[in-house]
């Protein structure tokens, strides 16, 4: 039973699972939209929304929390300039699923994981 876990396993290891979510979270932020498998789409919602949480705080701790989460320095730099005024009075809800067609090798379920 997997009552009380958050991520799902994904198929992969530990460490493999960690740094898949931290690069599409990474390339969410970075470029606003990401194409992926449902799973993986459900699974980095809640780490994007983690960081943005931490931006909008914008204490030291936490900008070197999403520093040593996020890969690329200047992003979240960037990230915690401009969260006030894109999310300031949004309480949550910062990342939008929206499924598409599946994937024409294997029949997985798509969907493009996208900032509000």
């Amino acid at each position: 039973m997997r009552h009380r876990r958050r991520v799902p396993h994904l198929s992969k290891p530990a460490d493999q699972r960690r740094a898949l979510l931290r690069s599409l979270t990474t390339e969410l932020i970075r470029h606003g939209r990401v194409t992926t498998t449902k799973a993986r789409a459900k699974a980095v919602r809640s780490e994007a929304e983690r960081i943005v949480n931490l931006a909008k705080k914008g204490t030291l701790e936490d900008r070197r929390r999403a520093l040593g989460y996020l890969y690329d320095k200047n992003l979240v730099h960037a990230l915690f300039s401009q969260v006030h005024e894109r999310y300031g009075d949004r309480q949550g809800g910062y990342t939008r699923i929206i499924r598409t067609v599946s994937r024409r090798g294997d029949n997985a379920d798509m969907a493009i994981v996208e900032l509000v």
